[in-house]
């Protein structure tokens, strides 16, 4: 039976960029491929996959948290691609699960791990469980030379923010890959500013 691959990484690790080039080797190979992106991830237009390299390509599907997935759509295919697939749905997921099975077919999703308070975004807290293969893709602390584990929110100031929506779309302008040390330093400034701003919140 074909896998369901889950390859994570912080922001700036060359997700996309990794997944355009996989498709591009498929179809040099004159395989088919179907590339998948949440229709939730509309920072380049509504279909477009778009890597900090420049590379991009029109995405062949747009799934929404209740899209369900017809089996005809996939047959034929060599493999199936999807971008950003944090904001998939637990329910989205299974089905690609699904068709790993039925079809016997390839899958590989990329997108971040968690959020920007460290938490597991749906969609990859479900690849995490039901995944066959999981790996990382690697980039550096923006801060240092260590490895990037986590994705800080900041402003234009590159201060931390540490409250507010889950999913706030952006890119670098409010996004750094970052290590736990720098993560933690830049949460702890953030949280002083605060106390300074707001002194009486801190008794």
């Amino acid at each position: 039976m074909a896998k369901l691959y889950f390859r994570y990484g912080a922001m700036g690790s060359a997700k996309t960029l990794n997944l355009l080039a996989v498709r591009h080797n498929y179809i040099q190979q004159g395989k088919r491929v179907l590339l998948i992106k949440p229709a939730l991830d509309d920072r380049f237009g509504s279909s477009l996959i778009r890597s900090r390299a420049g590379l991009e390509h029109e995405a062949d599907m747009l799934v929404s948290p209740d899209t369900t997935l017809n089996s005809h759509d996939f047959e034929g295919l060599s493999c199936v691609l999807v971008d950003e697939c944090q904001f998939l749905s637990a329910y989205v997921v299974d089905q690609l699960r699904e068709l790993t099975r039925t079809l016997n077919l390839p899958i590989i999703a990329y997108g971040l791990r968690t959020d920007f308070q460290t938490h597991l975004f749906e969609g990859s807290q479900r690849l995490m469980e039901v995944a066959d293969s999981i790996e990382e893709v690697k980039t550096t602390c923006r801060y240092c030379n260590r490895k990037a584990v986590f994705n800080l929110r900041h402003n234009a100031q590159d201060e931390a923010i540490i409250d507010g929506p889950t999913v706030l779309l952006g890119t670098e302008e409010y996004y750094s890959p970052t290590c736990y040390p720098c993560y933690h330093q830049k949460v702890e400034e953030a949280k002083a500013r605060l106390r300074q701003a707001a002194p009486e919140l801190s008794k």
